[in-house]
């Protein structure tokens, strides 16, 4: 449970990161919602507060680094301290070749999936410190063990997510925090959707590779990245959890 813990969520305003903040709410966390996208955290704090839990927003884009700093001081200006920090914020890509991209492709999936968690988890750690410890989840993705065809750049990001994580996990161990990742794999969300719009074969390429044979929903990751958040998992750092149905096994 992560009754009475201040968890803060980036990318929180959709998706994965949304069905965190429900997620973390239900097992008793105070959580700050962290997105570019003012509706959609105001909406969402107003549906998560209506069920008794406690929840704030404030708008964050975490490939700025004045914003990231901003997100972490709000959370703990406003509840004194942060426990736990769910890093989701992050982009997808069309599929390219690689020799065909432009730097604008790359450098806008780096600044949000790698610098954006970069961002935020530097002043997190700094607050965790003051506060005794914690733990904090980082997003990866199953392109963070494999490559995608025709995705350098996400795959990259993604491998990089995995790499910050298990430098983070090893420096401030003695510290009492604790950083794991996720690797989700195919999972329901604006990103994915689109992507298959614009890619009708992709999902059933996806679930054949898949041994449960199906894209996961986000609460499903939501779920993984609670545990990692809460002591249950008191043991864990410096984990990349693959959560895709069985896709990395085959």
């Amino acid at each position: 449970m992560l009754s009475g813990k201040v968890v803060l969520v980036t990318g929180a305003s959709s998706g994965i990161g949304a069905a965190a903040v429900k997620v973390f709410a239900r097992e008793g966390a105070k959580v700050v919602l962290a997105a570019r996208r003012a509706d959609r955290l105001a909406a969402l704090v107003t549906e998560v507060r209506a069920t008794g839990a406690d929840a704030a927003q404030v708008v964050t884009d975490v490939s700025r680094a004045e914003d990231a700093q901003r997100a972490v001081e709000f959370a703990v200006d406003r509840y004194g301290r942060l426990d736990a920090a769910f890093n989701n914020a992050g982009i997808g890509w069309d599929q390219e070749p690689m020799h065909l991209m432009k730097d604008d492709a790359y450098n806008e999936i780096m600044d949000t999936n790698v610098r954006g968690v970069w961002n935020v988890l530097r002043y997190e750690l700094a607050a965790m410190m003051e506060s005794g410890g914690g733990s904090i989840v980082n997003n990866s993705s199953v392109a963070g063990f494999q490559a995608i065809p025709a995705a350098a750049p996400y795959v990259a990001s993604k491998h990089a997510v995995i790499g910050l994580t298990k430098a983070a996990a090893a420096e401030y161990a003695p510290h009492g925090i604790r950083v794991n990742s996720v690797a989700p794999g195919t999972t329901r969300s604006e990103i994915i959707a689109g992507w298959f719009e614009r890619n009708p074969h992709l999902e059933k390429e996806l679930h054949r590779a898949t041994p449960q044979g199906r894209t996961a929903e986000p609460h499903e990751i939501a779920e993984a990245a609670a545990w990692l958040c809460s002591d249950r998992s008191s043991f864990v750092t410096g984990v990349a959890l693959p959560v895709d149905g069985g896709y990395t096994m085959v």
